[in-house]
């Protein structure tokens, strides 16, 4: 990508969230990417899913999600935001969606954001060529990685697609020491919210090399509303959040054996 046109790359957002505390360390702006490769039944963004551009209803009045907007506007709001970087430690997140699905937008923003010496951080499962997810490394500060379950069959179930490829660029990340990749574990009733899975993915992130620590997200239902306003049945129906101290049981089970720093929340 040549430094003279990557600020004109164009992709198309749904969402940018300023002065969020959460994805990465500080006070952070978060660019949501529209398109999903997944539909993972918890999903709390199910407007993110469709690279389409959508209109959900919202407290009864139509709302348009979806618009393409360069990287150079993008970056208008993050130069107003940096004083409360330098503040915190914070910078710029994506998110999604999947951003490596839109992957020369999602390297001119990162590209962009290293550029202004802003903290960059992407949350993402890894669902993609690691020939892709190579692009971004150079610009990435910390990869925010969902390994959601070790089974590939009981991953497709929940969420659409086997994880082979993530669990596997996973490691290819670790290997290539160029950022600091954390592991992220939504904490799903009915489908990873035993202590055998939980320390099964964290088995698996201690033998990454690099990687010292796992979150443990726990599920809520703060999106139903959305597949409400889109016309969707809910696809958790009335699940409930895990209670504090299951958290607190996983959140041993994940440390159990291993040498991460597992923390509830992220």
């Amino acid at each position: 990508m040549s430094d003279y046109s990557y600020l004109d790359v164009k992709g198309r957002i749904f969402d940018i969230q300023r002065y969020s505390i959460h994805d990465g360390i500080g006070i952070r702006t978060i660019v949501f990417l529209k398109g999903c490769a997944l539909r993972c039944r918890w999903c709390c963004n199910p407007e993110s899913q469709s690279y389409d551009i959508e209109t959900m209803m919202v407290n009864g009045r139509p709302r348009t999600y979806g618009e393409d907007i360069t990287v150079r506007e993008v970056m208008q709001t993050v130069r107003r935001d940096m004083p409360y970087y330098s503040r915190s430690d914070g910078g710029l997140t994506l998110s999604g969606g999947e951003s490596l699905l839109q992957p020369e937008f999602a390297e001119a923003l990162l590209h962009a954001g290293r550029d202004l010496g802003v903290n960059t951080a992407m949350e993402s499962m890894g669902f993609a060529d690691f020939s892709t997810i190579e692009r971004i490394l150079p610009y990435l500060d910390t990869y925010l990685m969902d390994i959601k379950h070790m089974d590939p069959m009981k991953h497709k179930e929940w969420c659409g697609r086997e994880n082979t490829r993530m669990v596997e660029n996973a490691m290819k990340i670790a290997r290539s020491g160029m950022t600091k990749l954390i592991i992220r574990v939504p904490v799903i009733p009915g489908f990873n919210d035993t202590e055998e899975e939980i320390a099964a993915i964290a088995r698996y992130a201690d033998s990454l090399p690099g990687v010292d620590e796992i979150d443990l997200l726990p599920y809520h239902n703060f999106g139903q509303g959305k597949y409400e306003g889109l016309g969707r049945p809910y696809p958790m129906g009335d699940a409930k959040s895990p209670t504090t101290e299951h958290m607190m049981r996983l959140k041993a089970a994940a440390e159990r054996g291993t040498d991460l720093y597992c923390q509830i929340g992220g």
